[in-house]
């Protein structure tokens, strides 16, 4: 059953390398339904993406942002024939950036924390593993929004035995 949701919610994968400018830079597209199966699906292709591009270290982190904005995502957006969800990874020297596209004009927002919620704190978790979070009006002229959330490679201080 589960082999037959994740044929049926194959993402739609497209590798996109801008042309000139030194440093490889890389853009990860997927298109995913409001299934709650595709965030597991979507966490598997992030991982693969981060380890291909040399940022495991980013993993953790960059999983719950992206779990975190797409479950949102899958919740609050109603999704119709051929306006599926859209997650964008891009990769930017030092830093990742997840975005997370959809047809909903309603954007989110950061609430307090009620401890007796059972829900609301997915975004305070963006905030906290996130250098930079928000959300835009979409740029390619479709309806909704992107969320988006950047992280960054956390500084190195040089090794003790390093004279350099």
């Amino acid at each position: 059953m589960v082999k037959a949701i994740a044929q049926f919610f194959e993402p739609l994968l497209r590798h996109l390398l801008p042309a000139g400018g030194g440093q490889e830079r890389s853009t990860v597209v997927l298109r995913w339904s409001p299934h709650p199966s595709c965030v597991g699906l979507a966490r598997v292709e992030l991982r693969k993406t981060l380890a291909n591009w040399g940022l495991s270290e980013l993993e953790d982190s960059a999983l719950l942002v992206l779990s975190e904005l797409l479950t949102n995502a899958s919740r609050h957006t109603r999704v119709s024939l051929g306006r599926e969800i859209e997650t964008r990874y891009l990769s930017r020297p030092g830093v990742v950036r997840i975005e997370v596209h959809d047809s909903s004009a309603c954007r989110p927002e950061l609430r307090g924390l009620d401890p007796d919620s059972v829900d609301g704190r997915g975004l305070v978790l963006v905030a906290a593993l996130a250098n930079k979070w928000g959300a835009d009006k979409r740029d390619d002229g479709a309806p909704g929004k992107v969320v988006w959330a950047e992280l960054s490679l956390p500084s190195r201080l040089p090794d003790e035995g390093d004279c350099s």
